[in-house]
This record gives structure tokens, C-alpha cells and sequence, in this order.
């Protein structure tokens, strides 16, 4: 038989197993800070020479500024182009998360839920479009593009963005349809829904989170994207916020304060967008791969 424990006796312990762990994840933690300051370093740094004029920026490149240049950020947004800008890379980047999420909704439901011949193979050649490297596509983009008249229109844009984002849409979509138990689409079949009806009513609103999580995505992607942009828009009009970079660190170079400040200003939408969308990025993330 057994001797039974003294409570003093199990405090102890519990507070011995509680000091292994917390060692035992000390690195990690260690780790997380490092990586945390390593990123955040170089915002801090550029939010803070954005405040600087360039003759400070030379003499003092660490230091706090002193006095304190609002007007490089003031000046920012005052200007129109700035505002044309962060507009065209929005409309761009909302265009291009509809148009790929509703595309690749439908293409993920009929690979997920109907049984045909070839259905594994088209699959696969959408699973194959994501090792092709968008760089590769640049020179038949651009004639495609020209010969459909579609240069200096934001559709030049949004609908091959559209296209390469499709491949990992419908590979994350198709995954989470596929968790959908058979017979709840049975019985909506029994109450006389149509395979479209299940779609709408029951599919969508139960893959909220995955939706949630591509669109997240696809509006990263879209709005980080440089090279595109920059191929099919010469004229400002259109310019998006990575080619308005450019453009203003080109106009700028010699202003480098000015240029700190436009690069803050330009990031403030997507970090602000990406604190929003956050948690819906991660739940999703974190529950497709629990029903993987």
C-alpha cells in the first residue's frame, strides 16, 4: 500500500516541475526576443530618421533628432500622388482578392466534392503552378497584355495576379471542402438543395476561416507586388505603393530623411491591415492544419 503525500510535498514538486519548464523554454523565448528586436529595429530606426533632416541624418545617424522635422511627414501627406497611390494599390489588391477567392471557391469546390475523370490530374496541374516562378512569365505576359490592350489598366494587374494566385488558393480551399462531412451534403440534397445551393448556404459560411485566411493572403501578396506593376503602368496614374517608392526614392535620393519617411508612411496600411487580419490569419492557419 502506498504511503500517502504530504501537501507540502506536492507543492513543492508542482513548483519544481514549473521552474523545468520555464527553463526548458527559456531558449525559445530568448529566440523570439532576438528575432522580435531584430525586426523591429530597423522600423524604429526608420520611423525615427524620418523625423530628422538629412544634414542631422549625416552627423547624427543614431541619435534622437533634434529639433524634430515634422514636416517630412506632413509633406508626404499633403501630396496627391502619395493618396493616388495607396488608392490604386488598394482597389488593385481588393480587385485582386475577390477575383481570385470567388474563382478558386468554385474551381476547389468541384475538386473536392464531384467525382470525374481527370479530376486528380487538373489538380495536379494546378498543384504544378506553384513551382512556376512569375519571372519566367514576364516577356508572353507583357505581349498578351499589349495585344489585349490591357497596359495602363489596372485589369492588366489584377487579373495575372488573379491567375498566380490561384494554384495555392485552390490547394488550401480544396483541403478544407474535403473535411466537409458527406452527409450534411446529402441531406441538403434531401431537402432539395441544389449542389450550387449547398455551396452558397452551407459550404462558404462554414469555411469562413479558410476564406478568411486566403484573402488575407491574397491581399498581401498583391499588395507587396512590385514587378507587375511596374511592367504594365507607365504612366503615375496607376502607380501603386511599391513603384511609388521607387519613384519617390529616385525623385528624393538626394533627401534621404524624406525618403526614411515615405517608406513609414507606405508601410502604415499593410501593418495596420495585418494587425486587423492578425487572428483570422493565424485561426485559419491553425485550424486547416488540425483537420490536416
Amino acid at each position: 500500500m502506498t504511503a500517502p503525500t504530504a501537501p507540502g510535498t506536492t507543492i513543492i514538486t508542482a513548483r519544481a516541475a514549473a521552474r523545468r519548464r520555464r527553463l526548458r523554454s527559456l531558449p525559445l523565448y530568448v529566440t523570439v526576443w532576438v528575432i522580435g528586436i531584430a525586426m523591429i529595429t530597423p522600423l524604429l530606426y526608420a520611423l525615427v530618421s524620418g523625423f530628422k533632416s538629412t544634414d542631422q541624418l549625416s552627423a547624427n545617424t543614431f541619435g534622437l533628432p533634434s529639433p524634430w522635422v515634422v514636416h517630412n511627414y506632413t509633406s508626404i501627406l499633403q501630396d496627391s500622388a502619395f493618396w493616388r497611390a495607396l488608392g490604386s494599390s488598394t482597389l488593385i489588391a481588393v480587385g485582386t482578392t475577390a477575383l481570385t477567392v470567388a474563382v478558386a471557391a468554385l474551381a476547389a469546390f468541384a475538386l473536392a466534392r464531384f467525382a470525374f475523370r481527370g479530376r486528380e490530374f487538373l489538380f495536379t496541374l494546378f498543384t504544378v503552378g506553384l513551382m512556376f516562378p512569375f519571372a519566367v512569365a514576364i516577356l508572353p505576359l507583357f505581349v498578351l497584355l499589349r495585344t489585349f490592350g490591357l497596359l495602363d489598366n489596372p485589369w492588366g494587374v489584377i487579373l495575372p495576379q488573379a491567375a498566380f494566385g490561384l494554384p495555392m488558393t485552390i490547394v488550401i480551399l480544396r483541403n478544407f471542402f474535403r473535411e466537409i462531412p458527406g452527409e450534411l451534403e446529402e441531406a441538403a440534397t434531401l431537402d432539395g438543395c441544389s449542389a450550387f445551393g449547398f455551396f452558397w448556404r452551407i459550404l462558404l459560411p462554414m469555411a469562413r476561416p479558410a476564406l478568411g485566411t486566403v484573402s488575407v493572403l491574397a491581399v498581401v501578396t498583391s499588395w507587396n507586388n512590385f514587378l507587375l506593376p511596374l511592367l504594365v503602368f507607365s504612366e503615375p496614374t496607376w502607380w501603386t505603393i511599391p513603384v511609388g517608392v521607387q519613384q519617390f526614392q529616385g525623385q528624393y535620393s538626394a533627401d534621404t530623411a524624406r525618403v526614411f519617411a515615405y517608406l513609414v508612411l507606405s508601410m502604415v496600411p499593410a501593418l495596420a491591415f495585418y494587425a486587423v487580419a492578425e487572428r483570422q490569419l493565424i485561426g485559419g492557419i491553425t485550424l486547416g492544419a488540425t483537420k490536416g
